[in-house]
């Protein structure tokens, strides 16, 4: 099966044209042209055979992500997103592994539009208060996969985007490769040009793959999700500790900031009776002591798993508990929970993942 134009990173490109024979120079030009051309809109005005060859050995098709559902809030919009391999679905109607749903989440703010993509269909991670890993990991998105969410995004509402999480379905970092050329393709400045500033990759915690984003300088944020101040609490919540514990973690978000000189951003979701206690807060102060950091308090959007969302007095006190601490802190502004987009409500109902006739 040929992979998709929109799998490739600049380089890739650059290199393809120079295995059919043009110099460095000419190789450029006409992955800038290419580029322009798919993430720009700007006519590519390339020869006919240039245009036969790329049609011989790529995908071409734009139409392999679909909208099949947008809900619309005063600030959000949340999209279904229909992933086609061009497969024939297995007996009885159901699709194939290559074929599923994925849902991403644009949220509109005074400083531009911001797009909150997934990357893969499923999650294996099991966290226990999020909606998405009620559904198992399927399989991992391609480049082009997540690229399409952004563009088809911005086709559908005519707005641009110039902010981007990975924190939808899945977990970002156990699908490193893919998400590595993902980034290189959406900051390349001859495509969508979106500053690493504004490329922001969630983590439940894989530290080793947290190391490699370091070492391979790969450029965009780091968010960690903690959501708790002890690995008792932790583990309940995240079987991920029961690998990479709280001091292993941060003992990465410590070389990571130390290098970068830049705040990781340390997710904390505030669960009612669960990690939202005055004696939690003083711990997490206690825990968080020297790190070069910042913690995103997230007041919990309800579903069906049982958890309850911490009281505003419950998150303001422990906000303040926080601050007096010398603890950077701030409350997640909401959005979508209307609509189902919010934090920890993103999941691809199975039934879309039936191939429609």
């Amino acid at each position: 099966m040929k992979s998709n134009i929109y799998n490739l990173t600049f380089t890739a490109l650059e290199n393809y044209f120079i295995e059919h024979g043009e110099n460095h120079s000419k190789a450029a030009s006409k992955a800038k042209i290419i580029y322009n051309y798919l993430y720009r809109n700007i006519p590519h005005g390339l020869s006919e055979r240039i245009t036969n060859l790329l049609e011989r050995d790529f995908d071409c098709n734009f139409n392999f992500v679909e909208i099949t559902e947008q809900r619309n809030s005063e600030d959000a919009v949340k999209f279904l997103f229909e992933l086609k391999s061009g497969e024939t679905p297995a007996a009885g109607g159901i699709a194939s592994a290559c074929n599923a749903a994925v849902e991403a989440v644009l949220m509109r703010h005074d400083y531009g539009n911001a797009l909150c993509i997934s990357t893969q269909v499923g999650c294996n991670m099991g966290c226990a208060f999020c909606q998405s890993s009620t559904q198992k990991k399927i399989r991992n998105l391609e480049p082009y996969e997540m690229v399409l969410q952004i563009l088809k995004a911005q086709e559908a509402n005519g707005e641009k985007i110039s902010r981007l999480t990975l924190m939808g379905i899945g977990e970002p970092l156990d699908n490193y490769e893919n998400v590595k050329d993902f980034i290189d393709i959406i900051g390349h400045k001859d495509g969508l040009s979106i500053a690493p500033r504004h490329i922001t990759v969630s983590t439940c915690g894989l530290v080793p793959e947290m190391k490699r984003l370091l070492s391979e300088k790969i450029p965009c944020n780091l968010a960690v999700s903690l959501h708790a101040p002890n690995d008792e609490i932790r583990s309940r919540l995240m079987p991920v500790n029961q690998v990479y514990g709280i001091n292993e973690l941060l003992a990465a978000v410590r070389e990571i900031t130390a290098v970068k000189n830049k705040k990781t951003t340390l997710e904390y979701i505030m669960l009612d009776g669960v990690n939202d206690s005055d004696d939690c807060a003083r711990e997490l102060v206690s825990l968080l002591k020297g790190i070069y950091c910042y913690v995103n308090l997230i007041p919990y959007n309800e579903t069906n798993l049982g958890f309850k969302r911490s009281s505003a007095d419950r998150i303001k006190a422990f906000y303040s508990i926080l601050i007096q601490g010398g603890i950077r802190a701030v409350v997640r502004r909401e959005f979508g929970g209307e609509i189902k987009a919010a934090c920890g409500q993103l999941r691809a109902d199975v039934g879309a993942n039936i191939v429609r006739p």
